[in-house]
């Protein structure tokens, strides 16, 4: 089999299962899939061929692409992804670049709670080198390939701490809380085009809203005079979120909308 018959395997030319087939053979054969093309009659070694039909094959059957190759690019980065991890979204760059925009001072420190692969406190690590950057996640594993991130990328000062939330920091004070915390209702009907992914980064209780609320209520707790939090949330959730938001006491509350024109990140600041 040579590329271009690799490449025809599945989906229409232009399509999106093309794309993806030409990733796949980018990570199999080390070419760079914008050099496929010009390669395309060169045979596939009996290995190549199979690895690749072996990853469509697991495309197909619902694991996201990240998960066959082992890594997903993510702002500037290339990110490790494990089965222990969420695959990062270009949706949660939208929250990336809402912080960097942020007036912060040029020593801030961030706190990234719930960090899964790491992607938001290391980009903002690498583009903020004299930020203090400290990430959490509840479950080890999921640190672990964090921690293998920030290795990768030389982000060494980030700091990792094992725990839920808040309850993973020593008592300090941040200019700036952010997350992608689960926000999705259990019975909400795009799980099911995610089971591959860990449902405990996914779901939450009360709707969605309970870990986003958890946050909200503890953080001004944890926040500096002027302090930030910024949350990735649900298209249909900025309302709501903005509500809690109010509710406990916050001011400048606004929602920053998604590449696809949803509304995706609402953040706020504390001024009492």
């Amino acid at each position: 089999m040579n590329i271009a018959e690799a490449l025809a395997l599945r989906g229409e030319p232009e399509s999106y299962e093309r794309q993806e087939n030409a990733w796949l053979l980018e990570h199999i054969t080390q070419i760079d899939a914008f050099d496929l093309v010009m390669k395309k009659d060169q045979q596939l070694s009996s290995d190549q061929e199979q690895a690749y039909r072996d990853g469509l094959a697991r495309i197909q059957a619902g694991e996201p692409l990240a998960y066959v190759t082992g890594s997903q690019p993510f702002w500037t980065l290339d990110l490790n992804v494990t089965q222990d991890t969420l695959v990062p979204r270009p949706d949660t760059e939208v929250l990336v670049e809402t912080v960097l925009h942020l007036d912060l001072p040029e020593d801030a420190r961030i706190v990234d709670l719930g960090t899964g692969t790491g992607a938001i406190a290391l980009s903002l690590a690498s583009e903020r080198p004299d930020w203090a950057v400290t990430a959490t996640d509840i479950y080890e594993p999921t640190l672990e390939v964090a921690l293998s991130n920030a290795k990768k990328h030389d982000l060494n000062q980030v700091k990792f701490y094992v725990g839920s939330w808040f309850e993973a920091l020593n008592r300090q004070y941040f200019d700036l809380i952010v997350s992608n915390p689960p926000y999705i209702d259990a019975d909400d009907e795009h799980m099911r085009d995610l089971t591959s992914e860990p449902e405990r980064a996914l779901v939450a209780e009360n709707q969605g809203l309970a870990d986003i609320e958890l946050i909200i209520k503890q953080g001004k707790n944890w926040l500096t005079h002027q302090g930030w939090i910024a949350l990735e949330h649900g298209y249909d959730q900025a309302n709501v979120v903005q509500a809690i938001f109010k509710k406990y006491g916050f001011k400048e509350i606004r929602t920053v909308k998604d590449y696809g024109g949803n509304d995706r990140v609402t953040l706020a600041q504390w001024l009492a």
